[in-house]
């Protein structure tokens, strides 16, 4: 059995490859559907959804209109909204079913994935690789010693709250501004 350390070392190295394959220019488009988008809905399931539902409070609190696509209080989706999804795959029959219907609503889908193709991939108006070994995803990734699709989850929550950081210096948004929408009922 290998000690903490050793096995820390080994997730961190695989995090540092995935991040050194992101593209930049990916990421500035996605930036900027952010930024142009009426309102925001997020989809992923499982630990993948996890990060992005992380994401979704994490936008509201940049002063995105943003909605987590599972919530009973999420609205409909219309032209000027932004679906974006998260799928190692791409293949994943519930999210590929709320992709359409989106688009058959007008709304621009942007996909956050591993693989290099896949449903999905074919429908999204943006895809964002980022390609760490995940279930059932095709195509070159970063390959894994950890347990099933753990380091695509955790380089999406990585990658997402970089991204957040971006978007906060992009758009010169305060940390009061964001303190301000936090939760202040807890």
């Amino acid at each position: 059995m290998k000690t903490y350390e050793e096995y820390s070392l080994l997730v961190l190295e695989e995090l540092r490859q995935v991040s050194d394959c992101i593209r930049e220019e990916e990421i500035t488009m996605l930036l900027q559907k952010i930024h142009d988008a009426e309102r925001i809905f997020l989809l992923g399931v499982g630990r993948e959804g996890l990060s992005t539902r992380a994401f979704t409070m994490r936008l509201m609190h940049l002063g995105k209109q943003a909605y987590w696509i599972w919530d009973d209080t999420t609205p409909g989706i219309w032209p000027g909204d932004l679906l974006i999804c998260t799928s190692g795959s791409g293949e994943i029959g519930h999210e590929i079913y709320i992709c359409q219907r989106a688009k058959e609503q007008g709304a621009d889908i942007a996909l956050i994935t591993a693989a290099e193709k896949g449903t999905i991939q074919d429908m999204a108006d943006l895809i964002v690789r980022v390609p760490a070994e995940a279930y059932r995803a095709e195509g070159e990734m970063v390959p894994t010693r950890q347990l099933m699709g753990n380091l695509f989850e955790q380089a999406l929550f990585l990658f997402f709250d970089i991204v957040s950081m971006m978007y906060k210096d992009a758009y010169g948004i305060t940390d009061e501004e964001m303190e301000k929408r936090h939760r202040n009922v807890e």
